[in-house]
């Protein structure tokens, strides 16, 4: 972690009241991309599956040398479609009756990136993955499908983030003692679904997180935000759902009771199935392993193949990864890469995921399924099964990948 001045307190201690923020949402000249104009950065579909607001990486893609997911590589998750903002002109607001002085959104503290850059900068390298990661398995693995965008395994990623810790910011304004709830807003257009006007995506968090390792990000693997990924700046929660990770962060506010959107009571929360109605929000995610292998892939009988694939946790890093090629009748330990920077401070959630390799020598032609399964250092293990919910979150059971033997010209 490096360090910079600490800001001045007339530079992030500016009380003057603002008004709406003065950042210039225009679309781009000219597509860039499949996506457009919902998502403006290319999107070829030989890395990537279009799904109009959202983009899907194909594991296929992914070069196995390379342990971070660059920006260009990184799935998108939108609601809406992705904005263009003017950094020159963007200022992050911050209000509520949990500072320990209360102010109003009228009475908002407005910070600058200029002003942000002035506190002390920290880097963590984390799993970043959307909650629906693996949803289209309910319906093809288990029979039972789940509603949204039919993702396999490919909206996540391993990125190194560069920005401010939000306690850093917090203890320079005070924070209120009684403070439990913060409130993130993002700047894209509001969102519509149904006939009914959500508004701008926005979710809370808990003070604890903020106090623990959640960032301020302006950078992905020591480069700018792409706007895709919510330049000119975004929050970033370790280990926690994609969508608390809010983009094109506008505003946060904070306060002394919980606060509540639809991003955490009618989405991103458990229902249906043998779920209660009142289950929690979610926030950690679950443990997930993926073949870098092609869907149906033809291998060659009687040749050792040298396969690779990652696996990742929310909660902790992968203490081991198994594989089975005959259905789960039996197992074998994987040889693991692990590449994880240490934290920048305790209690970060700052590892990525764990890269793999195995062999494997099919000895006849015909269909065969390759499974892994993770377990991380808290104990969680990948289940056989994962309970249906409605909305097709958390599919964290071991995915059958497979793939196709052929007979190889040597033993034809």
């Amino acid at each position: 972690m490096t360090t910079r001045p600490s800001a001045t307190r007339r530079s992030l201690l500016a009380a003057a009241a603002v008004g709406p923020l003065a950042a210039t949402m225009v679309q781009a000249g000219r597509p860039a991309a499949a996506g457009f104009p919902n998502i403006l950065k290319p999107l070829p579909p030989s890395r990537f599956v279009d799904f109009g607001t959202n983009a899907e990486m194909r594991w296929d893609s992914v070069d196995k040398r390379r342990y971070l997911t660059s920006q260009a590589d990184l799935f998108v998750r939108n609601h809406t479609k992705t904005p263009t903002i003017d950094a020159s002109t963007y200022a992050l607001r911050i209000f509520g009756n949990g500072l320990s002085q209360a102010r109003t959104e009228a009475e908002a503290l407005s910070f600058s990136l200029a002003d942000l850059k002035t506190l002390p900068v920290t880097r963590i390298t984390s799993v970043h993955e959307c909650t629906g990661n693996g949803r289209s398995f309910f319906g093809s693995q288990q029979g039972q499908a789940g509603s949204g965008t039919a993702w396999t395994l490919g909206s996540v990623g391993t990125v190194t983030w560069e920005g401010v810790r939000l306690r850093h910011l917090l203890s320079r304004i005070g924070l209120s003692s009684t403070a439990v709830s913060i409130m993130a807003t993002g700047l894209d257009d509001p969102f519509v679904s149904g006939g009914t006007d959500y508004g701008r995506v926005r979710r809370p968090f808990s003070v604890a997180k903020a106090l623990d390792d959640a960032i301020l990000a302006w950078s992905a693997n020591g480069q700018p935000l792409l706007p895709d990924h919510g330049f000119p700046l975004r929050l970033v929660l370790p280990g926690w759902i994609g969508i608390a990770s809010i983009k094109w962060l506008g505003s946060l506010e904070v306060a002394t009771t919980e606060l509540q959107s639809p991003w955490n009571t009618a989405f991103y929360r458990l229902t249906g199935g043998s779920y209660p109605a009142d289950s929690p929000p979610l926030t950690v995610n679950p443990v997930r392993s993926a073949w870098e292998l092609p869907w149906n892939a033809t291998l060659a009988a009687g040749v050792t193949q040298i396969l690779t694939g990652r696996s990742w946790s929310g909660a902790a890093p992968i203490r081991s990864v198994e594989v089975s090629f005959d259905g789960g009748a039996t197992w074998r330990r994987t040889d693991q890469r692990q590449k994880n920077d240490p934290p920048a401070e305790p209690g970060d959630r700052g590892f990525g995921w764990t890269q793999w390799t195995t062999t494997w020598r099919p000895t006849q032609p015909g269909p065969a399924t390759l499974m892994a399964r993770a377990t991380d250092t808290l104990g969680r293990t990948q289940p056989l099964v994962s309970p249906f919910n409605t909305l097709g979150y958390f599919f964290d059971a071991v995915v059958r990948h497979p793939v196709t033997v052929v007979a190889s010209p040597r033993t034809r």
